[in-house]
């Protein structure tokens, strides 16, 4: 059985990456791998920043149902527990004076608003502007040439 890929070369157009993910003359390799390697962490910040939104989904969920157990508590006759849980836990800070959407606000306009920033300052400065030239690169390195399941880029639609 022969595979159809051999059959259908790829159009030149996309076995070529286009220009935003080639790196501009003058850069040299050092320069692209701190750029890929600062865009590796800011990844990870916007992963960290995923789970703290997880967290304070969450922790909104665990404050409503404690108060549904609070309610049937009650409804089960155990008014002592259920006051004493709902006066220590229901609403309750999750840190000193703040509930997570606090966090989350203080997290989202601090550090990562600052991180952006600076991870677009070092890109604009260095390469124009373009983003993830590590890995544009190393799809090029990777991918087999003429093979139109390797293509560099998707087709061009009209």
């Amino acid at each position: 059985m022969s595979d159809p890929r051999a059959e259908t070369p790829a159009d030149p157009d996309t076995d070529r990456p286009d220009d935003r993910h080639v790196r501009p003359d003058g850069v040299d390799d050092a320069t692209v791998e701190a750029l890929g390697t600062l865009s590796e962490a800011l990844e990870a910040a916007e992963v960290a920043r995923g789970h703290l939104y997880a967290f304070h989904r969450m922790s909104g969920t665990t404050d409503l149902t404690v108060g549904k157990a609070v309610d049937q508590l009650r409804d089960a006759g155990h008014a002592d527990l259920a006051d004493l849980i709902q006066r220590e836990l229901v609403g309750r800070n999750v840190l000193e004076g703040r509930w997570t959407f606090q966090i989350v606000e203080e997290y989202d306009d601090g550090y990562h608003a600052t991180f952006r920033e600076l991870e677009q300052q070092a890109r604009d400065r260095l390469v124009g502007g373009r983003r993830h030239l590590f890995e544009a690169e190393m799809k090029e390195d990777r991918r087999t040439h003429g093979d139109p399941a390797h293509t560099a880029r998707p087709a061009r639609r009209s």
